[in-house]
Order: C-alpha cells, then sequence, then structure tokens
C-alpha cells in the first residue's frame, strides 16, 4: 500500500521490498530506527503488565518485529548519502565514530537513560536533551529539560518505540539541509513525518506493520487538518 500526503509519502510494507527496488543516492539523509532485539516476537507483546512498584504499563501488541540483518543497512548506505540510525549501539554492523545522544530527562526510571545513534556526517558524539518519562514530556525543542506544564498538549503514546517529535525537528535542524529528501524505513508512530511536514521537508516512511502504519497515517493526517486551520 503506498499513499500520498502533500510532500510524505508513506508505505505499508516491507522496507526490504522497497529498498531493493531504489535508485543509489535516492535520498539526502535516512533517520531510521530499527528493532534492536525479539523479545517483543517472542511474547507477543512490549512491556510489562506491571513495573517493580506494581503500577500497570501501557500494553503494546508486536506482530512485526524484525531485527535487521547486515543486508538491510547496505541497502540503507547504498539509497540514501548519509544515515541517523538509532540503536547503533545494539548492532554488529561497522558504523563510523559519529555518535548522537538523546538525553531522556527520566530521573530515576527503570528504562534507558539515552538512546544512542550513529551519525554519518559527524566524527564527534553530540546531546540532545527531552525529556521523555511516561506523561512526563519536554516543554519545547530548546527547553527540553523542563517538563510540560500542560498535559493535555503531551504528544499520545501509539507505538512502544515512539520517539518524540522534538527529537527529529532537532535533528532535522542541525543535519538536514533546505530542500534534502528524508528516508524512514520503519516509521512506527510517525513522529518523523510530522516533524517533516510541519519543516517542509520531501519524506519518505515504511512501515511493515499495517495497524501501526494506519495509526501513523491518521496522526500525520489529523496534524495536517489542525495546521490547516490554525
Amino acid at each position: 500500500m503506498k499513499d500520498q500526503f502533500g510532500n510524505i509519502t508513506l508505505f505499508n510494507a516491507d522496507c526490504m521490498d522497497i529498498l531493493r527496488d531504489m535508485a543509489d543516492n535516492s535520498f539526502d539523509l535516512a533517520i531510521v530506527d530499527p528493532p534492536y532485539f525479539d523479545g517483543p516476537n517472542k511474547l507477543g507483546y512490549y512491556g510489562a503488565s506491571k513495573s517493580s512498584k506494581g503500577v500497570k504499563r501501557p500494553f503494546y501488541e508486536v506482530k512485526h518485529w524484525t531485527i535487521p540483518e547486515n543486508d538491510y543497512f547496505v541497502e540503507l548506505m547504498r539509497v540514501s548519502k548519509a544515515q541517523i540510525i538509532w540503536g547503533c549501539n545494539y548492532f554488529r554492523f561497522p558504523f563510523g565514530a559519529g555518535r548522537i545522544v538523546w538525553d531522556k530527562v527520566n530521573g530515576r526510571s527503570s528504562f534507558s537513560d539515552c538512546e544512542i545513534a550513529y551519525c554519518s556526517l559527524i566524527d564527534t558524539v553530540r546531546l540532545f536533551a527531552f525529556m521523555w518519562n511516561g506523561m512526563c514530556q519536554g516543554k519545547s525543542v530548546a527547553e527540553g529539560r523542563i517538563q510540560q506544564g500542560n498535559k493535555a498538549l503531551n504528544e499520545r503514546r501509539i507505538h512502544p518505540t515512539q520517539k518524540p517529535v522534538a527529537l527529529y525537528k532537532w535533528l532535522l535542524a542541525n543535519y538536514a539541509k533546505p530542500g534534502s529528501k528524508i528516508l524512514d524505513t520503519h516509521l512506527g508512530s510517525g513522529s518523523i513525518c510530522i516533524a517533516c511536514d510541519d519543516l517542509g521537508f520531501e519524506m519518505t516512511g515504511i512501515e511493515l506493520d499495517p495497524d501501526y502504519y494506519e495509526a501513523a497515517k491518521n496522526r500525520l493526517v489529523s496534524y495536517q487538518m489542525q495546521h490547516k486551520l490554525f
């Protein structure tokens, strides 16, 4: 399935099927967040029913959670001129030295304090801080360490590994150039779609799971409609 929403093209498909049909250097920048462990596949869901404190956690059904092999990274680097790859520390593919660290400012949460991405555009380590801990979310790109006071403005979680729109806006502002074509092979919640639409980037997103695809698509459509109203 293929859908078009302005400059945003979405595919409900296996990313390898789509990538193999793409020409070399089709995209200026790929920003991807592939799964890096297969626990959800074995359990059939992501998350725990209760935390260590007995608090019930969100429950997400998982039907497609395939850890990419080296051939995925080969194809990704063939079709894109530059790459930002989240979870690079879990893969054995020979990435370069550049790293981006997302500090989640999550206090004493049992989840990871940060996430790490490979960035082919740098050979140093850069840090972006944005609070992302349950209902505690950052205020803005510039004030990510400050909690958003109005919970009604929080992003609604629709995917187990959802990343904030602010993170993608920061990445695009720092590592994409005006007119860049963006690729995401594991669309998930579609946060990158919102960021690309808001900043005017042409983007292609691919998602295998039909339910998450529909949720991400509906999220983008709702955002675009709201954006036109205001």
